[in-house]
């Protein structure tokens, strides 16, 4: 992590000699750079607004569940495809895979309306929902 903030900061300076320089050629002022140069990152996925989208196949691919929130109706079948190298499963009230090997799927027919919470319980910050209508 520390490797990244370095080639963050490095990255930061070198836009902002590239901007300077670009300044001084057209004979605008020019500022000397700040000595820290912060990083913003945007906000993990997993904290982003879901919506919702009719689905009845979930892809598994770079640590998420995609689309992290799907509707069906009563009687569909769902299925989740591992598309990572690394093995997940789905798991919470009555959902409970196998571990998925890359490649793999398991599906499960949602017979109650309601919605079904499910995580990954290797990687529990792999959150997804189904909601049965």
């Amino acid at each position: 992590m520390e490797y990244c903030a370095r080639i963050g900061t490095y990255l930061g300076a070198l836009s902002t000699a590239v901007a300077l320089a670009a300044l001084a050629a057209c004979g605008g002022p020019v500022a000397a750079p700040p000595a820290e140069h912060p990083m913003s990152m945007p906000a993990p996925a997993a904290t982003a607004a879901v919506q919702p989208v009719a689905a009845s196949i979930v892809t598994i691919a770079n640590f998420a569940f995609s689309p992290a929130a799907a509707t069906v109706p009563v009687g569909t079948t769902v299925t989740w495809s591992n598309s990572d190298s690394a093995p997940h499963d789905i798991s919470g009230g009555p959902l409970h895979s196998p571990t998925l090997n890359q490649g793999q799927t398991w599906s499960y027919t949602f017979s109650k309306a309601g919605t079904y919470s499910y995580i990954c319980s290797i990687h529990p910050y792999m959150k997804g929902s189904v909601t049965v209508t």
